[in-house]
């Protein structure tokens, strides 16, 4: 009978180099043995566990694939099969592009579990000291400098890059996630809320199938672009105020969205001044297919109105937030939303002045000091007796 063979593997030294070495068996009980790259006994030991936990994992070859990948080959197979259409509008795929040319210049050649937070920050900050260059007939210009949003726009891209890295069990973790961007970005992503008022002056200025869309996103939160836009007739069922969204930004996207009665209403309304075509919003250029953009109107209409321009997809963000003084739970505002993070429903929803002093009125300045079993009045305005009457 054969002499069985240890399973938890070891580190040792090995002569002619002064970093440890580990070896162990794979699944198939196949001895390897590989330098841990390190002088670190501790350092060695926490390779080694990490090799016999993707071991067990059965996700060794990908692992030890991932560590001889260079930022470069994986920049390019991101590009490739994560960031085209229809994986990811082609707006996004050419930003990725822009954002991907910058990263390469620095971390091509570099294996992608090398690069460190350390690394990250002293690309943004010799970014930050960049000049945007144009090209002309007479030759390369340089302007001012590179602004904060645009290096910040690098960053996520390549946050998204190291994620997919990580589903793929290429990294052990993000690197970005140690990063502290250099300076503030001022005006980033600062939705606009829109109160009733404002909405019906906005509503009343506006034609009939933009108050349409105003009325179905306020009341619905459907992203303009991917969702509402694209939508066909039959995806409405007017009988049970619903509509089936079949494609959309996120998987949680696609789902039966359903519909109060001033949202059926406008989409009523919007069916009988479609006509006979297939989409809900078809081309006003005569072209076969749908309408791709209302950036032209809806900034006139705000204009008419004298109202300060801000983007139509906040109207989604006022949809969160009407949700959110209303009374509904955080996790049903996201599961409205169709959004995956639960962290995603802080950018959409704000909460007003209004509001924080309504719930300053709910404090309980007694807490802790009730008596066990002590029964709360039954308040007199109709409330749900959740505060104690002082």
């Amino acid at each position: 009978m054969g002499r069985p063979f240890e399973s938890d593997g070891a580190v040792y030294q090995r002569g002619g180099t002064q970093f440890w070495w580990m070896r162990y068996r794979n699944r198939n009980g196949k001895l390897q043995k590989e330098s841990t790259r390190t002088k670190d006994w501790h350092e060695a030991q926490k390779k080694l566990r990490e090799r016999l936990q993707a071991r067990d994992g059965n996700f060794l070859e990908i692992v030890r694939r991932g560590e001889n990948l260079t930022f470069g080959q994986w920049g390019d197979f991101f590009l490739e099969n994560y960031s085209k259409p229809p994986v990811r509008e082609l707006k996004t795929h050419e930003a990725n592009l822009r954002a991907a040319k910058h990263l390469k210049l620095a971390f091509a050649t570099r294996r992608l579990i090398d690069v460190t937070p350390d690394d990250i920050e002293l690309f943004l900050r010799d970014r930050l000291r960049q000049r945007v260059k144009i090209k002309t007939n007479s030759g390369i210009h340089e302007l001012g400098f590179v602004k904060p949003s645009t290096v910040h726009q690098d960053l996520r891209v390549l946050r998204r890059m190291l994620n997919v890295a990580i589903r793929k069990k290429l990294l052990p973790s993000n690197p970005c996630s140690g990063v502290e961007f250099p300076v503030s970005v001022k005006h980033f992503f600062k939705p606009h809320y829109v109160t009733w008022s404002e909405q019906q002056l906005i509503e009343r200025h506006s034609s009939a199938f933009l108050r349409n869309i105003v009325q179905i996103i306020t009341e619905a939160g459907f992203r303009i672009k991917k969702e509402l836009l694209p939508m066909r007739k039959d995806q409405v069922n007017l009988a049970n105020a619903t509509v089936w969204v079949s494609d959309s930004k996120t998987e949680n996207g696609v789902a039966e969205v359903p519909l109060t009665p001033i949202a059926v209403k406008a989409f009523k309304n919007q069916i009988s001044l479609a006509g006979p075509g297939d989409y809900l919003f078809p081309s006003r250029t005569g072209a076969l297919g749908h309408q791709k953009s209302v950036k032209r109107v809806w900034r006139t209409a705000l204009r008419r109105v004298g109202v300060v321009y801000f983007r139509i997809y906040d109207l989604r963000s006022t949809y969160a937030t009407r949700l959110s003084a209303g009374g509904v739970v955080d996790e049903w505002v996201t599961q409205l939303l169709r959004q995956g993070d639960s962290q995603v429903f802080k950018k959409y929803s704000q909460m007003k002045l209004a509001m924080k002093r309504e719930a300053h009125e709910k404090l309980n300045r007694l807490a802790n000091e009730m008596s066990v079993g002590e029964a709360q009045p039954v308040p007199a305005n109709g409330g749900f007796g959740t505060v104690l009457v002082q």
